[in-house]
């Protein structure tokens, strides 16, 4: 499965790492990614691909919210990482 948008992803590196977040917008390097709580969505975090590790779920909520119109609310994101359960 490849990383797209709506994706719930956790940091590999940096002072964030272990912390999950829902990728806002891609390029072919980097990843601009929120949390809702520290890393707003009006201010995303830019962090490379390689310091992100993918997990097996995908907000459809915000991918649709996204590509309808560009922006999603913090709470919306909050929401979304609150509904992504890991596997144990």
């Amino acid at each position: 499965m490849e990383i797209s948008i709506g994706s719930v992803v956790s940091s590999k590196a940096g002072r964030d790492k272990g912390e999950l977040f829902v990728v806002l917008a891609l390029d072919s390097e980097y990843a601009m990614l929120a949390n809702g709580d520290l890393r707003k969505v009006d201010k995303p975090k830019k962090k490379k691909l390689k310091h992100i590790q993918k997990t097996n779920f995908v907000s459809e909520f915000i991918a649709e919210k996204m590509k309808s119109s560009g922006k999603v609310t913090n709470s919306e994101v909050r929401k979304a990482l609150a509904e992504y359960k890991p596997m144990d």
